[in-house]
């Protein structure tokens, strides 16, 4: 379809871009000589262009940060008298409104939506939720909670609490309450082989799954001790975390184990594997591709980029516009 080729041109320009406690590595970075007002008259003028001058929202938004796009919407509402986005929802529709819509929402504001999304309603999306909590950091979690109470009035926490169950919603809100220690400049030997000890004891060692020990050690501490964790757990126990997951729990609290400890050890691995599953699955998951690359193109995507070309051999710009 020509949206989806559109929105592809686009993913593909916002992986091209080159330009918190995590160093980031955006695809996207501040236009140089930005001019608001001159970036809203062109919106402006797409938007009135008889059949949409797509190609030129595409131009302007995508290589603009989240802040420079805000600036754009005030500057659009003093030149045209009305809302940007509401503008732009008129305008565009399909998989082309649902990124551009996106890139108007901060990456925590994103987030927020999403986790809000695959909540509300009939049936929880309890993969997005797995995805979207599993996966961000600390600070960003925290900012997330912040977020999710401003725009929806509610809390994060309770709506989780009230959308899942069992030990799986135990995970989930052990991540949600944010208690994860800081990294620390010192290597505490001792505590690392303790931890790995108390996951070989609480898991693979005893007959069922002791899955508390394993919720407050994955929740609770830094994902540099963590990964040192996982390195000493092998001494302890003949399968690797990931595998004594598989053998020890099931269903949701098995995938959201597993993304986690796939982000412990490499995150934007993560994310380039997801995206290679999601573009090979029939009818290819764009849901999945869309939030990966809106929500991380102000975060790590560039290096994303890079995990998915050593990976799969092949850009993520060409498999995204095959």
């Amino acid at each position: 379809t020509v949206t989806m080729a559109m929105v592809s041109e686009f993913l593909g320009q916002l992986s091209l871009n080159i330009g918190a406690h995590e160093p980031t590595f955006p695809t996207v970075v501040p236009a140089v000589d930005f001019d608001p007002d001159r970036d809203a008259a062109r919106i402006e003028t797409a938007i009135k262009t008889k059949g949409v001058d797509e190609q030129t929202i595409i131009d302007v938004l995508t290589k603009r940060t989240y802040s420079q796009r805000r600036d754009i919407a005030f500057a659009y509402e003093r030149r045209a008298k009305k809302d940007m986005i509401t503008a732009l929802k008129g305008a565009l529709s399909g998989s082309l409104e649902t990124v551009i819509l996106g890139l108007m929402k901060s990456t925590a504001q994103y987030d927020a939506s999403e986790i809000r999304g695959s909540i509300k309603g009939l049936g929880t999306d309890e993969e997005t939720l797995v995805e979207i909590l599993c996966s961000r950091s600390n600070d960003e979690l925290v900012e997330i909670k912040n977020v999710y109470k401003e725009l929806f009035k509610k809390d994060l926490e309770k709506d989780v609490a009230g959308d899942t169950s069992g030990d799986f919603a135990k995970l989930l809100l052990a991540l949600v309450q944010t208690k994860r220690a800081e990294p620390s400049a010192v290597v505490d030997y001792e505590k690392i082989d303790e931890d790995a000890r108390a996951l070989y004891e609480a898991g693979v060692k005893i007959k069922g799954t002791d899955v508390a020990t394993w919720i407050s050690i994955m929740s609770e501490r830094s994902v540099p001790h963590l990964q040192k964790v996982f390195q000493r757990y092998k001494s302890y126990s003949p399968y690797d975390m990931k595998e004594s997951i598989v053998k020890e729990v099931k269903g949701d609290l098995q995938r959201s184990f597993l993304v986690l400890v796939e982000c412990f050890e490499n995150k934007q691995l993560y994310f380039a594997n997801r995206l290679y599953e999601a573009m090979k699955s029939k009818g290819a998951k764009e849901k999945i591709v869309t939030r990966i690359i809106v929500s991380r193109c102000e975060v790590d995507l560039k290096k994303i980029c890079g995990e998915y070309k050593t990976t799969y051999g092949q850009s993520l710009q060409k498999t995204i516009l095959v």
